[in-house]
């Protein structure tokens, strides 16, 4: 077993153009303050850190990880979401998906894939000079406009989703072995690996790769109403990163998985702080323990009732609570006895 360590803190949400909130240090000082222990960087922002810098220079990222450990606090990982995703885009989203991209990618997507291949790849880097073990990101997605098959998925199309999917994913997953980096895929809605079974499709069309992993966020399969606490049995040797998010599914008469088109608020499925909705975290805990995921719990907000500003001051209670250090012992220790093989034989009566 292996105590989880944290509370850490998704900084993505939490930026903004006002202090503390638009620089490293503001957000390093705020996140302390909080009672938070470490830090995961969303890598698109450039007031946080300049990734291609950071791929290229140890000394750069050493002065970073200074700075952060100057407030008390730990990088945890390197996220790359945003970038993820823009490996693997249908040209049915590339409009809105542009908004990921720098202004000299736009209305090019296959500038805007190069570009983010290589942002990966500065992120393998990156994560190495800073002695980090696992990179958060999305798979992006090839194949979600077909999820719900109607028209009729032609025979072959999944397959070959996949298999290109990999075709993108296998040489940036190489220079992240090279670096001796996962890369903890978050399982969610909107790319192609959403789920257990999408995930061992994707993982087999790389030819197993050791380094395709996942983030856990329990969140998401709350909204899909997939088993949680089992997919932890399943894929636990996988799970290299942890997202912290509360969700809830609450049906009706009028709303039900796919109420998509209403704002989160009236949704049937929506996000909420840790502790405020349906996801059994004290079983999580327990289970992510028990395995020994050698991760961090790392609070990601993104609730549509609370403000962050509460969201953040609960979350690292919230975490700190449920943190289990691992026992060392058992619990009728004090009644064992030194081995003795004699004595094993007579009480089996050999």
């Amino acid at each position: 077993m292996k105590t989880i360590k944290g509370p850490a803190v998704f900084l993505a949400q939490f930026m903004d153009d006002k202090a503390p909130f638009n620089s490293l240090d503001g957000l390093c000082e705020w996140a302390s303050d909080l009672g938070y222990k470490g830090i995961q960087i969303p890598t698109w922002e450039d007031r946080l850190i300049d990734l291609k810098v950071a791929g290229e220079s140890k000394t750069y990222c050493d002065e970073l990880k200074g700075k952060v450990n100057s407030y008390g606090l730990e990088i945890t990982e390197l996220a790359t979401h945003l970038q993820g995703q823009l490996v693997a885009v249908h040209p049915a989203y590339d409009i809105m998906f542009d908004n990921f991209a720098p202004d000299n990618c736009k209305d090019n997507p296959k500038k805007r894939t190069e570009w983010a291949r290589q942002q990966m790849i500065s992120a393998a880097y990156a994560s190495k000079h800073l002695g980090l073990n696992a990179c958060p990101s999305f798979t992006g997605s090839l194949l979600w406009h077909t999820m719900h098959p109607w028209p009729q998925r032609p025979d072959g199309l999944v397959e070959m989703g996949f298999e290109e999917l990999a075709k993108r994913w296998t040489p940036i997953l190489d220079v992240f072995d090279e670096c001796g980096v996962d890369v903890a895929y978050e399982v969610h809605p909107g790319e192609d690996v959403h789920d257990g079974v999408t995930f061992e499709r994707f993982l087999e069309a790389t030819g197993n790769h050791k380094r395709c992993n996942i983030l856990y966020d329990p969140s998401h399969f709350v909204l899909q109403q997939l088993d949680y606490i089992e997919y932890i049995d399943h894929y636990h040797e996988f799970i290299k990163s942890f997202h912290v998010k509360d969700s809830e599914f609450i049906p009706d008469g009028k709303r039900g998985t796919f109420g998509g088109f209403s704002d989160w608020k009236d949704r049937a499925g929506r996000y909420r702080s840790p502790g405020d909705g349906q996801v059994d975290f004290k079983t999580i805990f327990t289970k992510l323990t028990e395995y020994g995921c050698d991760v961090w719990a790392v609070m990601e907000w993104e609730c549509c009732v609370k403000s962050p500003e509460q969201g953040a001051r609960e979350g690292a209670p919230f975490i700190a609570s449920h943190i289990i250090e691992a026992t060392e012992k058992r619990f009728d220790d004090f009644a064992g006895e030194a081995t003795d093989k004699e004595k094993l034989k007579r009480i089996l009566g050999l």
